[in-house]
């Protein structure tokens, strides 16, 4: 099972999930910083504070990643390292750190793949009503062109937001991740300026002659309980209404704005039944629909609805009225994530058919299990088959005519977990967090052995 020769083989990570540091070389504090300070927000108390200290590691790390093969490696960038306000003067310190990675990972011979905003937004412009705030998507403009102007050089692939439903919908509506606030309609005034902030970013990104330009989404296939286990199924009436509009609120949202330049009637009907759309300036849809070269696509599990009549709207899906969110009957992850790996090839295939313009990578894709070392190895045979039929799905999509150019598996290491602090492990190499010590799992072996033939 060969795949095309160009495609691209690597590995992702995000900058508060790895870095540590959080108080060096002039960083400014971000919203998780703050959000994990805050007890009952993170499992644990944990905090991004050290997390696996890839800010002083980094040439270990990226010596790690050639033991590995990777030829990609997907790294996010820590606004508060380059403005620590959010606005204003750029810090040199920061920007040194990532400059100094890059020439590692090229020295390497890997591809930098650089993400702009991983959700660690600067605590200063949260005061100012964070992405709320329509200024925020300007002065995030400013900052990655400032980025750009730096690394740009040697970086010619960008991807400016990551998982803006997550940074919106979790961060804004229910108030499970940074920066805790509880408001669908702060929540829907947020994923336009995000997306906004994505368009003016991406502009200023193309000006400056990047190469390659993504915008990465957590994107699923919307099914009905029957649709897990059989794609024939045919939904009723009502059960494929509400999964067309939860498709339409957790993909089309973003992606039609960015590909297309129009928002679709649902997601336009939520805003005017939660605060008005008073916050889409005339102009805004012109904007946001910057040239874009690829559509990252983060894919853990599908999302599984039916019809509910009379329930209330989810706090993290403004417009989800009459829907009830639904199990699938299948094996789990430590996460409680079902693993559903054709879920994986159907949504690529629809994504290429939806929005054929544009190509498609797997930025994210991998699962947390409850690993053990023993005798410094760690047997992580239920990740090995979960990468294993997630990657014979993706050659299933490419077979169908998925324009997809590669795959980067979620993580390299094991990490900071958002709000499940560290008891969660999806790297594909152990961290010790104690010790720091860095043990390859089978799984990083097995997927050295993938990359080494091309296949499966």
């Amino acid at each position: 099972m060969i795949f095309p020769e160009d495609f691209v083989w690597g590995a992702a990570t995000a900058s508060y999930q790895i870095e540590g540091a959080v108080k060096e070389d002039g960083r400014g504090q971000s919203i998780w910083d703050t959000f994990s300070h805050t007890p009952g927000n993170v499992a644990g108390g944990d905090t991004g504070d050290v997390a696996c200290d890839h800010y002083h590691r980094y040439r270990d790390d990226v010596g790690l990643m050639r033991e590995l093969r990777l030829a990609a490696y997907r790294f996010s960038i820590a606004w508060p390292r380059i403005q620590p306000d959010g606005a204003g003067s750029i810090n040199p310190r920061g920007l040194a750190f990532y400059d100094k990675l890059v020439d590692e990972l090229l020295a390497a011979e890997i591809s930098p793949y650089a993400t702009l905003y991983h959700w660690d937004l600067p605590q200063g412009l949260e005061d100012l009503g964070g992405w709320t705030n329509r200024d925020t998507a300007y002065r995030f403009a400013d900052y990655a062109q400032a980025v750009h102007d730096k690394l740009g050089d040697r970086v010619g692939d960008w991807a400016t937001l990551n998982e803006p439903w997550v940074a919106a919908f979790l961060g804004y509506g229910n108030g499970v991740h940074a920066p805790g606030r509880r408001d669908p309609a702060a929540a829907l005034r947020s994923a336009h300026h995000l997306l906004l902030g994505h368009g003016l970013a991406a502009r200023r990104l193309r000006s400056g002659g990047a190469r390659s330009i993504m915008l990465v989404v957590n994107s699923s296939p919307v099914l009905t309980p029957a649709q897990v286990n059989d794609p024939a199924a045919v939904p009723g009436e009502a059960d494929a209404a509400v999964a067309h509009r939860i498709h339409t609120l957790l993909t089309r949202q973003f992606l039609d704005p960015a590909v297309h330049g129009t928002y679709p009637a649902e997601v336009l009907d939520a805003a005017a039944r939660n605060g008005g759309t008073g916050h889409i300036l005339d102009g805004d849809l012109g904007l946001i629909n910057a040239p874009i070269d690829l559509v990252g696509v983060n894919y853990y599990n599908p999302c599984v609805v039916e019809s509910g009549p009379g329930l209330p709207a989810d706090a993290a899906w403004p417009g989800s009225e009459d829907v009830r969110f639904a199990t699938a009957d299948a094996p789990t992850t430590a996460m409680g994530w079902p693993i559903v790996p054709d879920g994986l090839s159907r949504l690529l295939v629809r994504l290429s058919q939806d929005y054929p313009r544009v190509g498609l990578m797997v930025t994210e894709n991998g699962a947390a299990f409850e690993d053990v070392v023993e005798d410094g190895q760690v047997h992580d045979d239920q990740r090995v088959a979960y990468l294993d039929g997630h990657l014979r799905e993706v050659h299933q999509a490419i077979e169908a005519g998925a324009d997809l150019r590669g795959y980067l598996v979620w993580s390299l290491l094991d990490n900071f977990e958002w709000g499940e602090g560290y008891r969660r492990r999806f790297g594909i190499v152990h961290v010790d967090y104690a010790t720091q010590t860095r043990v390859p799992k089978d799984s990083a072996l097995w997927y050295r052995d993938v990359i080494s033939r091309n296949g499966l």
